[in-house]
C-alpha cells in the first residue's frame, strides 16, 4: 500500500506545486474542536497535517506550542484519544497525518503498539523531537517499525556532511528548519534558505520543507519559491489560542490559515 505522504509528494511534483504542512495540537482547545480544526484545516487545501501528541516536557516547543500542548492535556488530552481522533478524521478526509512527538508518550503507550495502532487508525508518518539519528540507528526496536515515514529534522547549523547523512537516510519529507532555536513565529525565517534547501537536495530526492518563523502569506510564498513545501505551526496555534472561547474558532482558524495554504502555490 503506498503511503499518502508519497502519493501526495508526487503529485504536488507533477503539477509543479508546493506542499502545505500546517501543525497544530491535538486536543487544543480540546478534542471535538481539535477535530473540526484539523478537518478545516484540510478542507482549507493543507497538503500534510503536522499532529502534535500533547506532551508535559516539550523542550524543542516554543511558548505558543507548550501553551497549547498545556491546554490539551489539562483537557484530558491521551495519546489513545489522540490516535482515536486519527480514526475519526479517516472518516471524512483522506489529508497525510505525521504525529509530531516526543519519545515519553511514544514509550509509555509501547514503541511497537504505538506504530501499529498509529498506522491502523491512519497516521502516515511520526517526527520524534528528541530521538537522535545515531540512536536509532543503534538500537533495532526504533528501527524495526516500517508502518509510519520516519521525518528527518535537519537544522541549518547541522554541518554539512552530517546534513548529508541525515538528508541520505530521510523518509516521506525532511523537515529543514529556516533558522534556529525552538519552535514559534517571533522570527522571519533565514534570508538563505534557498542554500540551505539546494545543499540538502544534492543528498536526496525527498522532498524538503521548511519551517520555523513563518507566519505571513509573503512569507509562505518566498519559502516555496526555493522548496517542496512550507510549514507553517505556531501561527496558526496561536490563532487557536486567541479564539478559543469563540463559537466562531473554527471558522476563524480556518480564515487564518487559508491565503497562506494558497500562497504556497
Amino acid at each position: 500500500m503506498s503511503n499518502r505522504i508519497d502519493t501526495t509528494f508526487a503529485q504536488l511534483k507533477a503539477e509543479g506545486k508546493s506542499a502545505f504542512v500546517a501543525y497544530v495540537c491535538a486536543g487544543d482547545p480540546d478534542l471535538p474542536r481539535s477535530l473540526e480544526i484539523v478537518r478545516a484545516i484540510a478542507d482549507a487545501g493543507a497538503d500534510v497535517i503536522e499532529l502534535g501528541v500533547p506532551f508535559s516536557d516539550p523542550l524543542a516547543d516554543g511558548v505558543v506550542n507548550q501553551l497549547a500542548a498545556d491546554r490539551a492535556l489539562k483537557a484530558g488530552a491521551t495519546l489513545p484519544k489522540v490516535i482515536e481522533m486519527i480514526r475519526e478524521f479517516r472518516t471524512t478526509h483522506e489529508t497525510p497525518i505525521v504525529l509530531f512527538t516526543y519519545l515519553n508518550p511514544v514509550y509509555a503507550y509501547g514503541f511497537e503498539k504505538f506504530h501499529a495502532d498509529a498506522a491502523a487508525a491512519g497516521a502516515d508518518g511520526i517526527l520524534a523531537l528528541d530521538l537522535p539519528p545515531d540512536e536509532q540507528a543503534r538500537n533495532a526496536e526504533l528501527t524495526s517499525q516500517h508502518e509510519l515515514k520516519r521525518i528527518t529534522l535537519i537544522a541549518p547549523t547541522t554541518p554539512s556532511e552530517r546534513k548529508a547523512h541525515l538528508a541520505a537516510q530521510s523518509e516521506g519529507f525532511i523537515y529543514a528548519l529556516s533558522r534556529s532555536g525552538v519552535t514559534g513565529a517571533q522570527a522571519a525565517p533565514s534570508a538563505a534558505i534557498g542554500e540551505i534547501v539546494a545543499e540538502i537536495k544534492q543528498a536526496t530526492d525527498t522532498p524538503v520543507c521548511v519551517g520555523f518563523g513563518i507566519n505571513t502569506p509573503d512569507q509562505v510564498a518566498m519559502v516555496a519559491s526555493v522548496s517542496d513545501g512550507v510549514v507553517v505551526g505556531s501561527a496558526i496555534v496561536n490563532q487557536v489560542a486567541e479564539n478559543a472561547d469563540s463559537d466562531d474558532l473554527v471558522a476563524k482558524v480556518k480564515a487564518f490559515v487559508t491565503p497562506l495554504i494558497q500562497a504556497a502555490k
